[in-house]
């Protein structure tokens, strides 16, 4: 699979991502399985992963400024 931004070559990795849910709250997702690029560092979350994403975040408590959160397959 080739990277859409540079050609590079992608794999899939796990790792933290940070998602902004409101104006003044994050989220950050630990151990979440995405498919990056070697060369830029772009990634992509897959749909069943991103699914998933969703369903956590609206659990969230909104209110809060930071909140950590482990995916799990």
């Amino acid at each position: 699979m080739r990277c859409h931004n540079c050609g590079g070559k992608q794999e899939k990795i796990v790792t933290d991502l940070p998602f902004k849910i409101g104006a003044d709250s994050i989220v950050i997702l630990k151990k979440l399985p995405v498919i990056q690029c070697a060369n830029c560092n772009e990634y992509m979350i897959e749909d069943k992963v991103m699914e998933k994403v969703d369903a956590m975040l609206k659990t969230v408590d909104r209110k809060a400024e930071l909140e950590i959160l482990t995916y799990a397959a």
